[in-house]
């Protein structure tokens, strides 16, 4: 059964090849092809290449004498077990025309912007941080829909946690 190409948008495209490499073990750059493609996704080597190139991605080991894809930006479980959560300082998130902001608990705006600029997502501009408010600011093209998933990526569950206050 052949899987119907979708004509899609470059951060549509971005978001499902970083899904991909989150979740699975790719090692090659034709193994990923081949998932994006059986997802449905119409992509070229040269494209998929840029495009691994504009998220930071690269090889890195895997622990069993091979190799596989990783993400920059993203929180790593340290030996010590210790991972940074910014979601509880989270309040509340609005959109305002084109741009999105993030309410935080009194003195968190700065260390929260920074963890999502960390991120180093292709969907973000950049990010200004006052005491308790961030302006998230996104690049030419994403819609705020875009936006909204991107920070789910960076930051599992921020939506949910939201609804629940």
């Amino acid at each position: 059964m052949q899987s119907k190409c979708i004509n899609m948008h470059k951060a549509e495209r971005l978001l499902i090849i970083e899904k991909l490499i989150e979740v699975e073990n790719i090692s090659s750059q034709e193994e990923l092809l081949k998932k994006l493609r059986r997802k449905g996704v119409d992509i070229t080597q040269a494209t998929l290449s840029r495009n691994l190139r504009q998220l930071g991605a690269g090889r890195i080991a895997d622990g069993s004498g091979g190799y596989r894809y990783m993400l920059p930006g993203r929180p790593v479980q340290l030996n010590t077990g210790i991972r940074l959560n910014v979601i509880p300082v989270i309040t509340d998130i609005v959109d305002a025309k084109d741009l999105l902001v993030i309410k935080t608990l009194p003195g968190n705006a700065s260390n929260t912007a920074l963890f999502i600029d960390s991120a180093a997502r292709y969907e973000i501009a950049g990010t200004i941080a006052g005491d308790d408010t961030i302006l998230v600011i996104p690049r030419s093209g994403i819609n705020l829909s875009q936006l909204h998933v991107c920070l789910e990526m960076i930051l599992p569950g921020l939506h949910e946690q939201i609804k629940r206050r």
